[in-house]
């Protein structure tokens, strides 16, 4: 995933209603519990922890038992000192005060609640990365020293792997095209960083290092289902019946949730998209240009898919007066530039949700060059009176700039395919004339054209009428 280009948007719930969210995680609420009980006899070890004496105390006040309450309590102590909900007073004396972030999360603000679950986040996506405790004990070399290269770990690539699990799972959440909200199974995510794309059959090799990953995954995402970042369905634990054999990648899709499935929540979207910001990605939100001008929106949306462009324009629109929009609308969209027609298309669809107020400003650029055209589709498809006529020179100006456009917001794709194929067939005459359109995409659309006509002859056409169009200039 490059931090080049612009992921998709997302559409993130109110801050309001992810701060509720972060309060009732099960690991932010247990380290706020342990961050109010701490007192003056709470003691810490010289890491911070709690002292081992402590720790069934702490369990019992979050309501633990089992085996592993100790071990949850410690944690959950852990996100409290990391978030800055208990800090230590005395490092001599080993003990502990409140911090000034646990008033926070009941006097501070939506962002501030979120500021302390992302911190909450970030701890446990470093514990994430690390390996099994009997692992680490197992690589104490002579001396009690680590030795990593023995235990074949490696912290970066580590925390670089699950970083790139982790965005594809954002990717597929957000791609208009993907999953959406549905469950992603754990094997497909693991691929997605093992197979390479240009593969057909996976090797033997590749499908051993697909099941290592997910095992690695598995207890991963057991570590982020706590803080919220994830809902997790874990691998079911039969197929794990001998403890020395790992399963291979299913094949049986039927069977495919018994391996486990995975799904961002709300608030894991609102983390992630934190973290790739911060990164250095480009990372929209819809809601993001509402308070902007309409050359924000209409560039802003240019790379947006069709119903995410249309849920930020529809937000744009409902702040402000149909009229004055439409006109604001129609100036951002002229220009010659090769973003131009991308934009134009993207003002006639925000037109498109305008309702009749909006003719005057319509009407008001019918001798438009650039937007005349659309005007009168507009006024036409609303049934609008006294609409004058098109000249043909508008008509083949129009058609070089919606498919400009399509080409710029789509590529090659079948849509424009069909629209190509059905041009010629409308227009007699088409590439006699059409090369000598005043448009700066002339020669690119004709060549296109030519590359995607069915039929031989008429892309031979176009492709003549491009060469023509490209001399002209």
């Amino acid at each position: 995933m490059s931090d080049s280009s612009p992921l998709p948007p997302v559409r993130l719930h109110p801050e309001t209603e992810l701060a509720r969210d972060a309060l009732s995680t099960p690991l932010l609420s247990r380290a706020a519990r342990l961050a109010r009980w701490a007192g003056p006899d709470t003691r810490v070890d010289a890491g911070g922890g709690l002292a081992e004496e402590q720790l069934p105390a702490a369990a019992e006040v979050l309501g633990l038992t089992g085996d592993d309450a100790a071990a949850c309590a410690s944690e959950a102590w852990r996100v409290a000192l990391d978030t800055g909900l208990v800090e230590i007073a005395d490092e001599e004396e080993g003990t502990v005060t409140a911090g000034e972030d646990l008033a926070l999360l009941t006097g501070g603000s939506p962002q501030d609640v979120l500021a302390v679950w992302q911190a909450a986040l970030e701890t446990v996506l470093a514990d994430a990365g690390v390996p099994d405790l009997d692992d680490l004990v197992d690589a104490m070399g002579e001396g009690g020293e680590l030795d990593l290269s023995q235990l074949g770990w490696d912290p970066d690539a580590e925390a670089e792997f699950l970083d790139g699990v982790l965005g594809n799972l954002y990717l597929l959440t957000v791609s208009e095209d993907g999953p959406g909200r549905s469950p992603v199974p754990l094997p497909a995510l693991a691929a997605s960083m093992i197979v390479p794309n240009d593969m057909g059959e996976p090797t033997n090799d590749v499908l051993e290092q697909v099941s290592d990953a997910m095992m690695r995954l598995d207890d991963q995402f057991r570590l982020l289902e706590p803080v919220g970042l994830v809902e997790y369905q874990p691998v079911d634990e039969a197929l794990m019946a001998d403890a020395d054999e790992e399963p291979a990648a299913p094949v049986d899709e039927t069977d495919v949730s018994r391996y486990g499935l995975v799904r961002l929540t709300p608030l894991g979207l609102y983390g992630l998209r934190a973290r790739l910001l911060e990164a250095g990605f480009t990372a929209p939100a819809v809601g993001d240009l509402v308070d902007k001008g309409a050359d924000a929106l209409l560039d802003g949306t240019a790379a947006f898919p069709p119903g995410a462009a249309q849920a930020e324009t529809e937000q744009w629109l409902t702040r402000r007066q149909a009229l004055p929009a439409a006109r604001e609308l129609l100036a951002a969209a002229r220009g010659s530039d090769a973003g131009a027609p991308l934009r134009r298309l993207r003002c006639q669809q925000a037109l498109s949700l305008v309702g009749a107020e909006a003719e005057p400003a319509l009407r008001e650029v019918l001798d438009d060059p650039e937007l005349g055209g659309l005007a009168r589709v507009w006024l036409t498809e609303r049934g609008a009176p006294d609409v004058p006529a098109p000249s043909e020179a508008m008509v083949f100006w129009l058609t070089i700039d919606t498919v400009a456009a399509q080409l710029a917001a789509e590529g090659n794709s079948d849509e424009l395919r069909a629209l190509v194929s059905g041009l010629a067939e409308q227009h007699s005459g088409f590439f006699t004339a059409v090369w000598r359109v005043n448009h700066p995409a002339t020669a690119e659309v004709l060549e296109a054209m030519g590359r995607l006509h069915p039929d031989k002859r008429i892309a031979k056409e176009a492709r003549k009428a491009a060469f023509k169009a490209r001399s002209q200039g």
